[in-house]
């Protein structure tokens, strides 16, 4: 048998063909490569990790401080909401009390009064309703007018129908309540009572 077949042989016994490891890596890893030491981490090098973690605390910092503003800001807002609903009619009532006023004063006459003094006390008292009218449309609060108009469905509310020929069928013969409009919006109903053919 050759020495090639001995070698060959041998190699099938084994299973494995085993090459020899060069010298220069004998007994070291890839780690001990990369890895530095702290002996070997240089000033500069230093420098800029101090540099970058101070900057890292000051960011914390602005970001603590920031979201405890932001924390004080919303219970503030929501206070503000809360108050803003709670006190919102505030100046409309304030408009309100000097009607209150002269309604007392008013009553007080009427409690008063002798025969001669009635027409003096319808004046106040019609006097004090032309100032009631007149806050509500300073407020933006619009009467609607219905009598002998076309009936509307979006602003009249029909509580029954007459015969009659003193307006034409579909109109509104008589307004049995006054309706109101807020601005662009209905507030309440005019109810009338609808005209039809005798």
């Amino acid at each position: 048998m050759s020495n090639n077949e001995n070698n060959l042989g041998m190699a099938g016994e084994t299973g494995v063909n085993e090459a020899p490891m060069p010298d220069d890596m004998a007994g070291t890893s890839t780690f001990d490569s990369v890895t530095e030491t702290p002996e070997e981490i240089s000033a500069e090098d230093f420098t800029n990790l101090k540099a970058k973690a101070a900057k890292a605390d000051e960011n914390w910092e602005k970001y603590v401080r920031t979201s405890a503003d932001l924390d004080n800001y919303k219970k503030r807002a929501a206070r503000e909401r809360t108050d803003a609903i709670k006190y919102a009619n505030e100046t409309l009532l304030e408009k309100l009390l000097p009607i209150v006023d002269n309604f007392e004063a008013a009553l007080a006459a009427a409690n008063n009064t002798s025969g001669a003094n009635v027409e003096s006390l319808k004046t106040g008292v019609n006097m004090i309703h032309s100032q009631l009218k007149n806050f509500l449309s300073e407020n933006g609060i619009e009467e609607i007018d219905a009598a002998g108009k076309p009936f509307d469905p979006n602003l009249h509310e029909a509580v029954s129908q007459r015969a009659t020929d003193e307006v034409p069928e579909g109109h509104v013969a008589q307004q049995m309540r006054k309706g109101y409009r807020f601005r662009d919006r209905l507030l309440r109903p005019a109810m009338v009572v609808v005209a039809k053919k005798p």
